[in-house]
C-alpha cells in the first residue's frame, strides 16, 4: 500500500514507519522539516508540510491508500499555560481539519484515514469502572481536546464512508520517549514509588503493542470506529511502581505527593495523577493478540 503518515517522527509514528516498510508498504511522511525526516529510516519517502495550509497536499494525498494522521504537540513536553494548551489543542485539530479538507476535493481518496487519538477522551475516572469504546466522553481539557481532535476528521467516514479507526491510545511504554523514561528515572536514583496516592488506573501499552494495533487496524477490513489501543491487564499507579521497583531491584516506597506534582506541574499533574481504568474490548473481538498482555512482562521487556 501507499501510506501517507502525519507525525511520523514522533515516539509512536518512528516505529510505525520502520515497522511499514518493512512489511514492504510504500511509506511517506509529511514533515516540517523534512531533511532531518529523511535522516530517521532508509527508505523513507518524505514531503515538506508546514501542518497548517492545503499547499501541495493534492499532489501528495492522491491515489494514497492510507493516511495515519498521528500529528499532535507533546502533552507532557512543557506546563500548561495557556498558551501552551492553544498549541496542544491546535496542532491537532488544524491537521485533521486541512487533511479532511484535500481528500474531500482529491479524485482518487485513500480507502483507510486512521485517526489518532488518546484514553483521556474518556475523562478523569478515579474509580474502578471499566472503560470500553462505549463509553462516553469526558469534559476537562484532555477530554475536549479527544473529542475535538476525533471530530476533525469524522466527515471522512460520514460523508465519504472511507473506514477510519481511531485510536485511543493510552500511556504508550518506551525507552525512546514519551512517559516510561520520567517514570523509571527516580528508581535509578533509590527514590521511585507511586504517584499522589497510587490508586490511579494506569491504561498502558508496549510501543511494540501499538505498532501492531495499528498495523492491525489498517490492514482489517472490519475495523471502523474507535478502539482503545492500551493493554488487556490495566494496573494501577501503585502496582506499576512495584513491579518497577522489583525489576530494577530498587525500592519502591517513597511516593511523590499529588500537592507536590500539582505545584510544580499545575493543570498537567492530572496526566499523572488521574486515570481511567481502559479495557482494549473491540480490539480484543476482532482477535487482536497482544504480545505483552501484563506490565510485568512488558516491563521486563523494556529493562532487562
Amino acid at each position: 500500500m501507499r501510506i501517507i503518515v502525519t507525525g511520523g517522527t514522533g515516539l509512536i509514528g518512528k516505529v510505525l514507519c520502520r515497522a511499514l516498510l518493512a512489511d514492504g508498504h510504500l511509506v511517506t511522511v509529511l514533515s516540517r522539516n523534512p531533511d532531518q525526516a529523511r535522516g530517521l529510516l532508509r527508505g523513507l519517502r518524505v514531503e515538506k508540510w508546514d501542518a497548517q495550509s492545503t499547499t501541495g497536499l493534492p499532489a501528495i494525498i492522491n491515489g494514497a491508500d492510507a493516511v495515519v494522521n498521528l500529528a499532535g504537540a507533546g502533552i507532557a513536553d512543557a506546563p500548561w499555560t495557556e498558551k501552551r494548551k492553544h498549541v496542544i489543542r491546535e496542532s491537532r485539530i488544524r491537521v485533521g481539519l486541512v487533511l479532511d479538507e484535500v481528500i474531500q476535493e482529491v479524485a482518487q481518496k485513500p480507502k483507510i484515514f486512521i485517526q489518532a487519538s488518546a484514553v483521556g477522551y474518556y475523562g478523569v475516572h478515579n474509580d474502578d469502572e471499566l472503560i470500553t469504546e462505549t463509553t462516553p466522553a469526558g469534559s476537562d481539557f484532555l477530554a475536549k481536546v479527544c473529542f475535538d481532535w476525533e471530530m476533525s476528521t469524522s466527515m471522512l467516514s460520514k460523508k465519504l464512508g472511507i473506514r477510519r479507526p481511531i485510536l485511543r491510545t493510552g500511556i504508550v511504554l518506551s525507552n525512546d520517549g514519551g512517559a516510561f523514561p520520567k517514570i523509571t528515572l527516580p528508581f535509578k536514583f533509590f527514590a521511585g514509588g507511586p504517584l499522589g496516592n497510587g490508586k490511579q488506573w494506569m491504561p498502558w501499552i508496549h510501543i511494540e503493542d501499538e505498532v501492531r494495533a495499528i498495523q492491525f487496524l489498517l490492514e482489517n477490513e472490519k475495523a471502523d470506529g474507535p478502539f482503545n489501543l492500551c493493554a488487556p491487564n490495566p494496573v494501577t499507579n501503585k502496582e506499576f511502581s512495584e513491579i518497577v521497583g522489583a525489576t530494577m531491584r530498587r525500592p519502591a516506597f517513597l511516593p511523590a505527593p499529588a500537592f507536590a506534582l500539582k505545584t510544580v506541574l499545575g493543570k498537567m499533574s492530572t496526566i499523572l495523577l488521574d486515570g481511567q481504568r481502559a479495557v482494549p474490548a473491540k480490539l480484543e473481538a476482532l482477535g487482536f493478540s497482544f504480545k505483552h498482555p501484563t506490565a510485568r512482562e512488558a516491563i521486563a521487556a523494556l529493562l532487562l
